[in-house]
């Protein structure tokens, strides 16, 4: 069959050549429908991730940890947990799990939208407790997870939604999926300081940390004594623009402000915020731009970014 193969850490995916899998005793085949390229995929083919080693503890190997696929009785299905030196950007794979994924949705959407859809709504449902009529700050909007984000907060019942960005397409793009107020992230820290100061946010959604964190929680900070008048419960996400800030005590103090991340999830409430994504994919809820492309081409889209706002997906 063919796959995305590599001979080592840091190595660039080829399309190529690799034995098939074969399925043992109450494993399932699964051909294999779509795969979205994620940061995570090139942070652990990278070598330095955690998972690097754990993934990939031999070469070559197949890169990808999940997809969407077809099993032999015509089910559609998310799989994942293949065997090394197996992986998900292959024309087969031996899963060693799957999930059973609802008739008529497009597989490339399927791999693209439930990932991005969670990662936003979990916190804010579960963790930050968004409530109706609250204001959002989404920090990181223009990204494709980060206009997802906006599209939850809004379909969360947020009053208010800012988003922050540097590319200006894709800040105009916010105003069309209902942005109240977008701020330009390439503007001067003194000026982008003062629009921050301009704002009373409840929940930031934030895709980006490093400097832009580093100056939205400076404008957290008391300028009187006295115990906080409201609550900032800040999500932390991603690290697009970097992974550690400079934290200075005087912004926790007496700020009000509550770091969070994704929190503990339940697999039942998992399982219910999967099957209400399906439900939204059906309808149309969300907008996401997915650039399909071949596994043929797969060392040209590794080596791609966002590519302002699209989501890769491989399709073999």
């Amino acid at each position: 069959m063919k796959a995305a193969v590599i001979n080592g850490f840091n190595d660039i995916p080829k399309y190529s050549e690799f034995p098939d899998p074969i399925p043992g005793e109450g494993e399932i085949l699964v051909e294999v429908l779509a795969t979205v390229l994620e940061n995570f995929d090139k942070g652990t083919v990278k070598g330095n991730h955690y998972s690097s080693k754990k993934l990939y503890p031999q070469f070559p190997a197949i890169v990808g940890t999940d997809g969407i696929g077809r099993t032999p009785d015509g089910k559609l299905v998310g799989f994942g947990n293949m065997k090394p030196p197996y992986g998900a950007f292959a024309e087969k794979v031996v899963a060693g799990y799957s999930i059973p994924i609802p008739e008529g949705i497009d597989p490339a959407e399927a791999a693209a939208i439930p990932p991005s859809v969670l990662t936003s709504l979990l916190p804010l449902k579960y963790s930050a407790k968004l409530q109706a009529g609250e204001t959002v700050l989404v920090n990181g909007a223009t990204g494709v997870s980060g206009r997802i984000a906006f599209q939850v907060a809004k379909m969360l019942g947020a009053g208010c939604v800012i988003g922050t960005g540097r590319n200006p397409e894709s800040l105009e793009l916010l105003g069309a999926l209902g942005a109240d107020e977008v701020i330009d992230l390439r503007q001067s820290d003194e000026n982008l300081k003062k629009a921050f100061q301009q704002l009373t946010i409840d929940v930031v959604v934030d895709f980006l940390w490093g400097h832009p964190a580093e100056i939205l929680i400076s404008t957290f900070i008391p300028q009187e004594v006295g115990f906080a008048k409201r609550n900032i419960r800040y999500i932390e996400i991603g690290g697009m623009a970097g992974s550690d800030i400079k934290l200075p005590a005087s912004a926790l103090r007496t700020s009000g402000l509550q770091m969070m991340g994704v929190g503990t999830i339940s697999w039942d409430i998992l399982t219910k915020e999967i099957e209400g994504v399906w439900e939204g994919i059906r309808q149309q809820k969300f907008h996401m731009d997915i650039l399909r492309v071949p596994l043929s081409e797969i060392a040209w889209a590794w080596e791609q970014n966002e590519l302002a706002g699209k989501r890769i997906v491989i399709i073999p």
